[in-house]
């Protein structure tokens, strides 16, 4: 198995984002819940809803913005994984799809973004 300096950053990135939700009273119901092809971040429950996270890590300076990566193709895949997530787990609850955004330094610092409702 080869492990990538991105995939690095990624799991870097969606660890930061766990304790973050956590410090402001989310459950942590899974990281990286898989079925088929698709993939959920974070699905995490405050109050009455159920949260799907997509966590973007990106250097800060780099070409790309964790915002311009949520595209069309990421939308609907986010859309059917949730579906297919609420679909085996009977969810009765609201549900919610958020972002966050974080961005890195090269001194091991960060800032998180985090934007509800994306879709």
């Amino acid at each position: 198995v080869v492990i990538t300096r991105q995939a690095i950053i990624g799991s870097r990135g969606e660890d930061i984002a766990t304790q973050w939700l956590r410090d402001r009273g989310y459950y942590i119901i899974e990281r990286n819940w898989r079925a088929g092809r698709y993939e959920i971040d974070i699905i995490a429950e405050h109050y009455d809803t159920i949260h799907f996270v997509e966590v973007k890590t990106r250097r800060k300076g780099g070409w790309q913005s964790a915002y311009d990566s949520i595209d069309e193709q990421k939308i609907r895949t986010l859309r059917r994984g949730a579906m297919a997530y609420r679909s085996i787990h009977k969810l009765r609850h609201n549900i919610q799809f958020d972002l966050i955004a974080i961005m890195t330094d090269e001194n091991d610092g960060y800032e998180i973004d985090y934007v509800e409702n994306i879709l």
